[in-house]
């Protein structure tokens, strides 16, 4: 073989070496973009399970994406609070009763954090259920939102029928863990979940409202919705 051959021969050993260096790379990249975009893109929650499912617009699962039903409750100022108020707002809900000895204190405490956080933030709201209706009347909720220095612009605490709240809490957001093992409908519900839920009424996340770091964490995952508009 000639000089020049051997040369036209490493020259094309080089170029099948870039083409399958790029082709590798190619590879790489659209999987890193898929990880990407799957980061910061929040899964929605369709059961108790609380299995994440990315589903995308064009999906025929999309119209049928789990969503909060209409309530009718009362918050701490008298007023009537329904699903209309949380229509094309984000929002955390939780349940709590104002009595609540253990976790409840926690969960008020990371709660005043995102108050405060999203103070000025009118697309971002949140929603305490009493699990103790027939103890926490309005009266009481009022007290305890003096007590706690909460805002009913930007956190409403409700109370109202029973069935209803304990419906929202095991059927619409999934909170009671307890009730997905036992089927219990007369046990009492009591759950240290931050439930997120988007501008459309889709739940978003769910986090262990008695930690700091999932409240930090949920905090993150609110300014990521906030972008989807």
């Amino acid at each position: 073989m000639s000089h020049s051959n051997k040369i036209i021969d490493s020259i094309e050993q080089i170029r099948v070496i870039y083409f399958l260096f790029f082709l590798l790379f190619s590879l790489t990249a659209c999987k890193t973009e898929k990880k990407v975009n799957k980061e910061i893109t929040l899964p929605f929650f369709n059961s108790a399970e609380f299995t994440p499912e990315w589903i995308s617009e064009d999906s025929s699962k999309y119209d049928k994406i789990h969503t909060i039903p209409d309530f009718n409750l009362v918050n701490q100022d008298g007023k009537g609070i329904s699903r209309n108020l949380y229509k094309g707002k984000i929002y955390v809900a939780d349940f709590f009763f104002v009595s609540c000895p253990g976790i409840c204190p926690i969960l008020e405490k990371n709660m005043s954090k995102l108050q405060e956080k999203f103070k000025d933030d009118k697309d971002v709201l949140l929603l305490s259920h009493t699990v103790m209706p027939i103890k926490d009347s309005v009266p009481v909720l009022k007290k305890y939102a003096i007590e706690n220095n909460i805002n009913s612009d930007k956190w409403n605490l409700v109370t109202g029928d029973k069935e209803q709240i304990y419906n929202l809490a095991r059927k619409a957001y999934f909170a009671d863990e307890d009730f997905v093992k036992t089927q219990d409908e007369n046990a009492f519900i009591h759950t240290e979940n931050f439930v997120l839920i988007d501008k459309k009424g889709r739940i978003r996340g769910v986090y262990n409202g008695t930690l700091g770091l999932d409240t930090e964490r949920l905090i993150r995952h609110i300014e990521i919705l906030k972008k989807e508009g």
